[in-house]
């Protein structure tokens, strides 16, 4: 299946602009999910399961590889996602009201890297939208897979108006979402990773936690799983302010990485937005998620992200630290059955990687 993807399939979206192009995605797996014989059907071939489920954030996952958020932006076919293999996946970012993100052209590949650089903002159809669709379409409960809620800020909403934003997502969405993670570090909405620093980090982080409590306790049911996903254009020193804050919250899990705003030696194109995908930040994301494993002694779990393509490199990932890996731009380059070919070679490797 990815030979034909690759020699074909691919060939014939990359006619497209890249946006165009992932319409086109997008609609073929709005179809899939409403057509269960063939999600089943693909199910059979492309899904593999560990021996046991792996265990993490107090959820169960089939396998280690995971849709990250930014291809299935208001969790509109999970279910087919599920059927490609996928231990789980991402949703979002969703912002508690719809926007339509930043003005095209905004999202560019580059195939000599493997990479794609995107400046989308955030372009959503709000909490409410994504809720009633998970809830009619992959309700919680009844679902395969466990899918987390990305959520993050509207562009319009100041950062000192920043908590509410993500409370609201939060609120809406906790009855779907089997875990959270807190979105701040996207380069593509204005100030944003702003909240990755000591002024608001705290604050924001500590809102949601006991936000989180309050509803676990009147609900008399486990605490959302609460994770946060981090720019990998952080320094070391702010990597273990963010650490501190986590732990101390009794956060769950952190997500390295997001894209990055730096780019390759003598590259020569857009100049804004995040990069994604290939050597170069596959490169930098190992290199952040081994500083967290170390600094952390493994005590935090790490979702790793960034140029994950191959099993060769999600191999590189668990070996530096992380417990699995989500991957997106390595899927538009490799095709629907990367997540089989990753998670095939993940079981068989074991559990024995640092």
């Amino acid at each position: 299946m990815g030979a034909v993807y690759e020699n074909l399939i691919r060939s014939l979206l990359f006619k497209m602009n890249p946006e165009q192009a992932h319409e086109r995605g997008r609609h073929a797996l709005m179809t899939l999910v409403r057509i269960p014989m063939a999600c089943r059907l693909l199910q059979c071939c492309l899904q593999v399961k560990e021996d046991k489920p792996v265990q993490l954030f107090g959820l169960e996952f089939k396998n280690r590889v995971g849709l990250a958020a930014g291809m299935d932006k208001d969790g509109e076919f999970p279910r087919a996602v599920e059927a490609l293999g996928f231990g789980h996946s991402e949703v979002g970012t969703v912002t508690p009201e719809g926007q339509p993100g930043n003005p095209s052209p905004r999202l560019f590949r580059h195939p000599e890297d493997n990479a794609l650089v995107n400046r989308m903002g955030f372009n959503n159809k709000g909490a409410a939208a994504m809720q009633a669709r998970l809830a009619k379409q992959y309700p919680k409960g009844k679902r395969g897979m466990p899918v987390g809620v990305n959520i993050g800020k509207a562009k319009v909403t100041p950062l000192e108006d920043a908590v509410e934003d993500y409370l609201t997502g939060f609120r809406v969405l906790a009855d779907q979402a089997d875990y959270f993670t807190v979105n701040i570090s996207s380069p593509n909405t204005e100030g944003l990773r702003d909240l990755q620093g000591a002024q608001y980090l705290r604050t924001l982080l500590s809102a949601l936690q006991e936000e989180n409590e309050k509803l676990a306790r009147k609900l008399g049911r486990e605490k959302h799983p609460m994770l946060l996903k981090i720019a990998p254009d952080l320094s070391f020193p702010e990597i273990d302010a963010i650490l501190e804050v986590l732990l101390d919250l009794g956060y769950d899990g952190i997500i390295a990485t997001n894209t990055t705003i730096a780019r390759p030696p003598n590259f020569s194109g857009e100049t804004t937005g995040g990069w994604s995908g290939g050597a170069f930040m596959r490169q930098r994301s190992n290199v952040i998620i081994n500083y967290i494993y170390r600094a952390t002694a493994g005590r935090l779990p790490i979702v790793g992200v960034g140029g994950v393509d191959s099993p060769e490199s999600a191999g590189e990932k668990m070996d530096a630290g992380a417990s699995m890996v989500q991957l997106y731009t390595g899927w538009v380059y490799r095709g629907p059955s990367l997540a089989r070919d990753i998670a095939k070679a993940l079981k068989a490797h074991g559990e024995h990687w640092i």
